[in-house]
């Protein structure tokens, strides 16, 4: 099935979470400037450590990312460290305070 649908549009918030997880992805390469294409990051890496390897500096550019492009808020340490983990944990956080959101 992948590739079955485009995934280009980042204003639908109705999206698959295949979808969501493309375009955090791609938020993630492009906030953080790496130098990966968005596809070769696995929805399960570990962002931190072993995974993608990111710092303290980037969780604070990517908690801005994600406020700006996906109009959550990551507003303490806790949520934090539960939410960043992954593209999937992300996806999740961001699924549940929409449908938080919008009940």
């Amino acid at each position: 099935m992948a590739g079955a649908t485009d995934m280009t549009d980042s204003s639908d918030s109705s999206g698959s979470p295949e979808s969501l997880q493309a375009e955090i992805k791609k938020a993630i390469v492009r906030s953080l400037r790496l130098p990966i294409a968005p596809e070769e990051i696995d929805t399960s890496t570990p962002l931190f450590g072993d995974g993608l390897g990111l710092d303290s500096i980037d969780v604070l550019e990517l908690v801005l990312e994600l406020e700006r492009g996906f109009g959550v808020s990551i507003s303490d340490e806790q949520t934090g460290n539960r939410v960043l983990q992954s593209v999937e944990t992300i996806a999740s956080f961001i699924i549940a305070e929409r449908r938080k959101n919008s009940a």
